[in-house]
């Protein structure tokens, strides 16, 4: 057996170049890269071993770990799971500054490959600098942190262990079912250290999608209900994107007369046009959805995690004698909210659905139903985004400028506070792909550095990050990075002075306005100074402005499009209104006492809605 002696550093590192994908026959890199900050526990080894696999395996510079990580997880998003990167820090703040992020990966079953630094295996010099020492348990190090948020963990100790490690963690990171963040903490001491490789582990290696089949009796049991249903409803999830099962959705539901609504990871699986879209779901839903929802007598749910807001906390879905069927690639979903499960690929389950399902069709009177509902909602969307002319305009108002603006090449991106309820309800995607919404972990502080996922990813497409002035306070450091790698992204800022989203949820639940809104706070004057945001982010590198009122955004948009570099629009937006029409029940609980007369009412609202919350 020949063999190649290198670093450990350095066969990881040889490992992962020689990783491929196969995309519509192409062979790519499976690694696009690595996002690096270096420090003391990183540099020496694994930067050395980058260095000289940099064409190979290019290494591109963060300037903030969990930002550098949510632009991976975006990027593989935007890959539909096709193709991803890796992050290495430094042993100390730099690793765990990476935790929230493996978390946000974990919850969206995204993959990403997480190489944080250790302290040293041999403990010699312990305690190293930013070494956390624990008296009972020397090894334990900041590293473990990351146990609860990864699919698969490993420290590697001794070189040689890489042989066994690094193949588990590539299967992990391209299994569709147990897809997720990788950890690998790797002690700055074994970084360097050398081991005679086999030549062999290092040949290329080409990763292709597991398909797995449905059992046949699950699909019989399956296909059964569907059969005896009266008001048969989908509910898409992310896996329909992952599975590249769109096309198949779309046709699936068309031939049977079937409703599909989405999921926040699902959105856009159909575009707002297809007859069979009815839209969002849930406490974030359209009137048209959760009105199909609460009839339903069987819910078709594909490729989703069936969580807490496509579900309204468990209150959208009313028939007493719902029957749910779970279409997923991953067992523990497929069998939530006591479904039947059907344990498949999505694009291979539902053409298998198909295929039994023959020529049958849900009566015309419940397609028709979904139809006249989806044109109330279409109105709906109309109105609430109109401008009305003032000069703070709400958040509704702003997405549907920008949705108007866009082309069929556009993609939005966003992730926490109002904006994503907004965007799920209102915004019309116009082609596959072009709704990028981090909402499993909804993460402030994701948008601007997702964007640049996403654009990295999809550099010929145009990219619109809606983020609000308490996302962007949190996490902006990456516009000088997107402006670093000539990757344009246009993004708008909305200005309501504090934690909009909230602040209306403090008051619905009868709570006082304390705390979130800026002027709210127990701070000196208005709680903060204002901010000027474009001028911040020209002190970043990009272009901006600061504009006043939809029609100066709309031409603030034209000028964005026509730059060629980032361009940051800021504008200051009312705080107070949200789309009264649609959206359901969340549960939060509200205190059974409370000197406030305004809580006391609101939890007796609470007890009324937890009633209907199905077990």
């Amino acid at each position: 057996m020949s063999t190649v002696r290198l670093t450990m550093a350095q066969a990881l590192v040889r490992y992962l170049a020689n990783q491929y994908t196969d995309i519509d026959g192409e062979r790519v890199p499976l690694v696009a890269g690595v996002f690096a900050i270096f420090g003391h526990g990183n540099v020496a080894g694994l930067g050395e071993a980058l260095y000289h696999a940099r064409e190979a395996l290019p290494t591109f510079r963060g300037h903030n770990e969990q930002a550098m990580a949510h632009t991976a997880i975006a990027y593989a998003k935007a890959h539909e799971r096709r193709r991803m990167m890796a992050c290495t820090t430094s042993i100390g703040p730099g690793a765990t500054n990476l935790v929230t992020a493996a978390a946000l990966a974990h919850v969206n079953r995204l993959p990403v490959l997480l190489l944080p630094g250790d302290t040293f295996a041999t403990r010699a010099p312990d305690p190293v600098l930013q070494q956390v020492e624990h008296f009972d348990d020397p090894t334990t190090t900041v590293n473990d942190c990351f146990r609860p948020v990864s699919r698969y963990w490993d420290r590697i100790t001794r070189p040689e262990q890489l042989l066994r490690s690094l193949p588990q963690a590539v299967a992990t990171l391209t299994d569709p079912a147990d897809c997720g963040p990788v950890t690998i903490a790797l002690p700055q001491d074994v970084q360097a250290e050398a081991y005679d490789y086999p030549e062999a582990f290092f040949r290329p290696r080409v990763h292709r999608p597991r398909r797995p089949q449905p059992d046949a009796d699950e699909l019989a049991e399956a296909v059964t209900r569907l059969r005896s249903a009266q008001r048969p409803l989908i509910v898409a999830g992310g896996g329909v994107h992952y599975a590249g099962a769109r096309e198949r959705l779309g046709e699936f539901a068309e031939r049977h007369g079937i409703p599909v609504a989405e999921t926040q990871a699902g959105k856009g699986t159909l575009t707002a046009e297809h007859p069979a879209n009815v839209g969002a779901v849930g406490v974030t839903g359209t009137a048209a959805a959760n009105a199909l929802a609460a009839e339903a007598d069987v819910v078709l749910a594909v490729g989703t995690r069936l969580a807490d807001f496509p579900t309204a906390s468990r209150s959208v879905f009313q028939d007493p004698d719902l029957q749910l069927i779970g279409l997923n690639v991953q067992r523990f979903d497929a069998a939530k909210h006591d479904a039947v499960p059907l344990v498949a690929d999505a694009d291979v389950g539902l053409a298998a659905l198909g295929e039994a399902l023959g020529g049958h069709r849900a009566p015309t009177q419940w397609i028709e139903r979904a139809h006249h509902a989806w044109d109330d909602w279409s109105a709906v969307i109309d109105t609430v985004t109109a401008d009305d002319g003032r000069l703070q305009p709400t958040d509704m108002q702003v997405l549907g400028a920008v949705n108007r603006f866009s082309r069929e090449d556009g993609i939005v991106v966003c992730a926490a506070g109002g904006l994503p309820g907004e965007l799920h309800k209102l915004w019309r995607v116009k082609s596959p792909g072009g709704y990028h919404l981090e909402y499993g972990y909804s993460c402030m502080g994701y948008e601007i550095a997702g964007g640049l996922g996403v654009k990295l990813a999809q550099p010929e497409r145009e990219v619109f990050v809606l983020v609000g002035d308490g996302s962007y306070l949190m996490l902006n450091s990456e516009l000088a990075t997107s402006v670093a790698m000539g990757a344009k992204l246009i993004v708008v800022v909305l200005d309501n002075r504090g934690f909009g989203c909230i602040n209306r949820l403090q008051q619905a639940c009868g709570g006082a306005p304390f705390n979130n809104l800026l002027a709210d706070t127990w701070q000196a004057g208005e709680g903060a100074p204002p901010v000027d945001f474009a001028a911040h982010a020209r002190a970043l590198g990009a272009e901006a402005e600061y504009v006043e009122g939809i029609a100066a955004l709309e031409a603030a948009l034209e000028r964005a499009r026509a730059a060629e570099r980032t361009y940051v629009i800021s504008l200051a937006t009312d705080p107070g209104p949200s789309t009264a029409e649609g959206g359901a029940w969340w549960d939060v609980p509200v205190p059974e006492r409370s000197e406030r007369q305004e809580v006391t009412e609101a939890r007796q609202g609470y007890e009324a809605n937890k009633r209907r919350q199905r077990p």
